[in-house]
């Protein structure tokens, strides 16, 4: 593991790392912020998905998050959206391929070879975190748009490794979406819909309609004037699958407000007193 670079922000440091991941067959990269209580005792982590285009460097520069992350105790780890490398598959659209990993295993060439986001986040870096840093085995996962995906889906399928999911506009309904279909499609396998709705985070609290435990507590915040709120978001989906699921999450709606950082980091403070709860 290579050190890139490294910085001192509200008494902890923000340092980005590349590393070979036998997971997705490529060299990647990762940021992680430790607060200044790391220096004292292992902290919990949360885990934060960026959205599509995306990289490691979105949200750790833009939102804003590590005064409160200091304050709590808590640190963050943000990875990078994809596989990345001269002879990792893509595509022309920024929807699809590098940029645009979905946080899912691929199934379909050219993208199983790479494609394995969800391996990648819920095994292998941790246990590459959890064996550098001074952390805790405590994770909650957070995420934007099609990380908000990511964390919602990642969190519902491994309970027993998270203690909270939270989201910033995330696809709620990516098996009715025009990004997810695309997605799916190509990394899934376009007949495949049983195994679509293993990454889709309605269909996922649907199956739990029976089961009391093992359920993490899910924040979703959703700005009101978001371009992609009707047509790819679906919030509402999302609250009533929780609804016939009797599932515990909070849907915070905000006016005015879009899908960029201005909105995430207007809001991030409260997902992080979220997590700490948990944590």
């Amino acid at each position: 593991m290579e050190n890139i670079s490294k910085n001192k922000s509200f008494g902890g440091w923000h340092k980005q790392y590349s590393h070979v991941s036998s997971v997705l067959n490529c060299e990647m990269r990762f940021a992680i912020y430790l607060p200044p209580a790391a220096n004292e005792k292992p902290v919990p982590v949360l885990y934060w998905l960026s959205g599509l285009t995306c990289t490691d460097e979105n949200f750790m520069q833009k939102a804003g998050a590590f005064r409160k992350a200091a304050e709590l105790g808590i640190a963050i780890v943000a990875p990078d959206t994809s596989p990345r490398g001269d002879d990792v598959a893509d595509d022309e659209g920024y929807d699809l391929g590098k940029g645009a990993g979905f946080y899912l295993n691929a199934t379909q060439a050219p993208w199983d070879k790479h494609y394995r986001m969800y391996d990648y986040i819920v095994k292998e870096l941790p246990e590459l975190v959890e064996q550098t840093f001074p952390v805790t085995q405590q994770r909650a996962i957070a995420g934007h748009s099609m990380g908000g995906h990511g964390a919602i889906t990642i969190g519902l399928k491994n309970p027993e490794r998270y203690s909270s999911i939270s989201a910033f506009s995330p696809i709620c309904h990516p098996v009715k979406a025009p990004w997810g279909q695309k997605a799916f499609s190509a990394y899934l396998g376009a007949g495949e819909q049983a195994l679509w709705a293993e990454y889709d985070s309605c269909e996922l609290i649907r199956q739990t309609v029976n089961q009391a435990s093992d359920r993490l507590n899910i924040r979703v915040d959703q700005g009101e004037d978001d371009d992609f709120l009707q047509q790819q978001l679906m919030p509402e989906a999302l609250e009533q699958a929780a609804k016939e699921a009797d599932y515990p999450v909070e849907v915070h709606r905000h006016k005015g407000y879009d899908h960029s950082y201005y909105f995430i980091s207007s809001f991030i403070d409260d997902h992080l007193e979220f997590h700490a709860r948990f944590l």
